[in-house]
């Protein structure tokens, strides 16, 4: 079965601006299914522009900022 953007239903998301990046946290639930947690990174080129990342690894700034998104997105869980 393919996925079908359609049946993405986000419940929650909310995103931190840093200097070079930023990292959206996000819930999601898929054909009314059990929701899921999805950390998701861009980063900014010299022009301001925003493109798609792996998230990889964080900094303990970017822990510390996303920590209480996290915690919020947890009641949608």
């Amino acid at each position: 079965m393919a996925f079908d953007k359609n049946l993405d239903r986000e419940l929650f998301s909310e995103s931190v601006d840093l200097d070079k990046s930023v990292i959206a946290v996000a819930v999601f639930s898929y054909n009314n299914g059990t929701p899921k947690l999805q950390i998701s990174r861009q980063n900014k080129n010299a022009a301001g522009e925003l493109s798609f990342a792996k998230l990889g690894r964080m900094t303990k700034e970017e822990v510390e900022k996303v920590l209480p998104l996290m915690e919020k997105a947890k009641t949608y869980l």
